[in-house]
């Protein structure tokens, strides 16, 4: 079987962090995020990362990896776009917010042949996931049976504002039941001066279980995610075409697929604390976390 592919989305815009975050530098060497997904996943057996970017950022994107990755792991790049004629539909559509990450998947339908891993930019996920998820792509993962990393929700969250998760409910037997994102997960305190984790939907506040597992959008795939996601899609624009803040959301996809006997979802549960950076005083607290991390062994002081 060849290597699994790591498909990195890194086309978002970054509004609510104020710059281009996908190269920002974290570690020592001003490593980003990215370069410890990669490491990470090199390590763990992965044998291509395709990057899902806008156009115009290509070259400040090569200008970072492509020197420091070459000999390590094939690298390519897929754009995520305004235009939809790729994808069977004739409506031109004015936007300036991309159509959301599983559109952004279905952008890399020309540059993976092969079973692959989906993770974002801006996310840390740590050594156990990547190998975890490596390991069931090689050993398990077929058109019927994929995968996702599911990560305790307490785990994932942001002091500085709200975050958007993909809330599962999983069954007794480790597979996803439903997953629905969840676009305003933030701390609240209550009454008694207690911190707790809500989420808000319809403008009313409702609890969520620390322990609740969530996706971070990281997920095992086969190519036959493209097909079900553009058919999927082509009715979203439809319903949603005349909405510019619409987004087409990975979670949908698996969420319909294992509603209608597609095919089943093992939940991966790891313990590992995510960091990230969703808002720019995020900044400091990765640095101090990639800084222990480093003491502990875990990583080199420089990547590559």
């Amino acid at each position: 079987m060849s290597k699994p592919t790591l498909l990195i989305l890194a086309a978002g815009m970054a509004s609510r962090y104020g710059s281009l975050k996908q190269i920002d530098g974290f570690g020592p060497h001003e490593e980003t995020i990215i370069d410890y997904s990669i490491y990470d996943a090199i390590r763990a057996g992965f044998g291509k990362v395709v990057f899902i970017i806008r156009e115009e950022f290509v070259e400040k994107m090569r200008a970072v990896f492509d020197k420091k990755l070459s000999g390590k792991i094939e690298v390519d790049y897929a754009f995520q776009s305004f235009d939809l004629t790729k994808f069977g539909i004739d409506s031109v559509i004015e936007r300036t917010k991309p159509w959301g990450t599983a559109h952004a998947v279905m952008s890399a339908k020309d540059h993976i042949n092969e079973p692959f891993c989906v993770v974002n930019a801006d996310d840390f996920y740590g050594k156990d996931a990547f190998e975890k998820m490596a390991a069931f792509l090689r050993n398990e993962v077929t058109d019927e049976r994929m995968a996702l990393m599911g990560f305790k929700v307490g785990n994932t969250m942001s002091d500085y504002g709200y975050v958007s998760r993909g809330v599962c409910d999983v069954d007794g037997d480790g597979n996803m039941v439903s997953v629905t994102e969840r676009t305003n997960i933030y701390y609240v305190t209550d009454d008694a001066g207690n911190r707790k984790i809500v989420y808000e939907e319809d403008g009313k506040q409702h609890d969520l279980n620390p322990d609740t597992r969530v996706s971070m959008n990281f997920w095992g795939f086969t190519p036959r995610i493209f097909d079900v996601a553009q058919s999927m899609f082509s009715k979203f624009v439809e319903a949603n075409g005349d909405n510019p803040k619409s987004e087409f959301f990975i979670p949908s996809v698996p969420d319909y697929m294992v509603k209608n006997d597609m095919a089943s979802f093992r939940v991966i549960p790891t313990s590992s604390k995510w960091f990230g950076v969703t808002y720019k005083e995020d900044k400091p607290i990765v640095q101090e976390s990639i800084s222990s991390l480093i003491k502990e062994g875990v990583y080199p002081e420089k990547l590559f």
